[in-house]
């Protein structure tokens, strides 16, 4: 889809904010950037129940999943376990319901972004358990770093939380577990110029932002260097709720401003709605609860016939190696020995930091 375009780049970081900094086709410099898919609707996930599904494009690190829901885990160096939404909004509202990473320079991130650079967060820091950070850029603006508030919080890493943030074209609002915590107008922001105002995507996800190979100012804002001997970190998220306040089937911008009023909305109805509301896919055990007394004995003969074939192929299969010349088995043997020489290799490499993602926030 659209949005697998995307790549998200940490490139800029105090040690107050960061800012994304990277977009694959920025509008601010040219006409020809490719229209957003629209949500058009609202849509709930519950990571308890289900994994994040194709709305989803996870980058950096597979996810778990368990009784808490979806599970973002720093279990080596490099990793940044990350989930983004591959569809935007234009005004709308995110609910979070996440317990952040613990762990001294180990981000939890909850962010919203457009492809000129606007951005809105929550940000959770693994070695602050008393302090959320709410922050805001227009346009990539990186200038100034007075935008970022830490707000107070009980035990982010040890219980669940919920971050929430509403966005229209006059305000947007930070909620903590249901309160208001923060109300950012749009005159506020440099006159409107850093509001953000353009359609966002949502990302979510954590990196090691006290990572040694990051500048200094990166590694102190994130609390101070990572120590990787006591990995894994984890990021837990039971739900995320997703609404978007405009509807359509896709947002694109009219001119090279980045404006509210520049952005056009393609009437229709949205791709993406239609995915999330179609009905969701059988389990196996639903699929077989719907079979017939006969389709089922058919079923159970297939499975037995094919097992025969299996142990019959296998025991073919034992008899053919057992007759393999010594010069095959040598090969083979060399074969193995050098897959297996070559990851070490590798694993050294990791460890030794050779593959290090150096400022790097996907």
């Amino acid at each position: 889809m659209k949005s697998l375009f995307y790549l998200s780049v940490l490139v800029c970081l105090t040690a107050q904010a960061a800012a994304q900094t990277f977009t694959a086709c920025n509008p601010l410099n040219t006409t020809n950037c490719p229209a957003d898919i629209a949500l058009g609707t609202n849509h709930t996930y519950d990571f308890v129940t289900y994994e994040a599904g194709d709305t989803w494009n996870n980058t950096a690190g597979a996810l778990d999943y368990g009784p808490s829901g979806a599970e973002f885990s720093i279990n080596t160096r490099g990793d940044a376990p990350t989930i983004t939404t591959n569809y935007y909004i234009f005004g709308g509202e995110v609910e979070v319901w996440m317990k952040a990473a613990p762990g001294q320079g180990v981000v939890s991130s909850i962010v919203l972004q457009s492809d000129d650079l606007d951005e809105v967060d929550w940000e959770l820091i693994g070695g602050n358990n008393t302090h959320v950070q709410s922050n805001y850029f227009g346009k990539g603006n990186i200038t100034s770093y007075d935008r970022a508030i830490w707000h107070p919080i009980d035990k982010p890493q040890e219980e669940f939380h919920n971050y929430t943030i509403r966005w229209t074209k006059e305000t947007i609002e930070w909620f903590l577990d249901g309160a208001s915590l923060r109300v950012l107008k749009y005159e506020e922001a440099n006159g409107g110029k850093n509001f953000p105002q353009s359609p966002m995507f949502v990302r979510i996800g954590i990196w090691a932002g006290g990572d040694k190979n990051n500048d200094e100012y990166t590694v102190e804002w994130a609390g101070g260097e990572t120590d990787y001997n006591k990995i894994p970190y984890t990021m837990s998220v039971k739900s995320v709720r997703v609404t978007d306040f405009s509807r359509g089937s896709e947002y694109s911008y009219g001119d090279m401003t980045g404006s509210w009023e520049s952005i056009k909305i393609k009437p229709g109805n949205s791709t993406i709605a239609e995915e999330l509301n179609a009905p969701p896919p059988m389990t196996a055990s639903q699929r077989w609860d719907k079979l017939s007394p006969g389709a089922k004995i058919g079923v159970g003969s297939a499975v037995g016939v094919t097992c025969v074939a299996l142990v019959a192929l296998a025991a073919f299969y034992c008899v053919r190696q057992r007759k393999a010349g010594k010069k095959e088995r040598a090969f083979a043997d060399q074969q193995f020995e050098k897959e297996t020489t070559e990851l070490m290799a590798y694993r050294q490499r990791m460890a030794k930091g050779g593959f290090a993602v150096s400022s790097m926030k996907v």
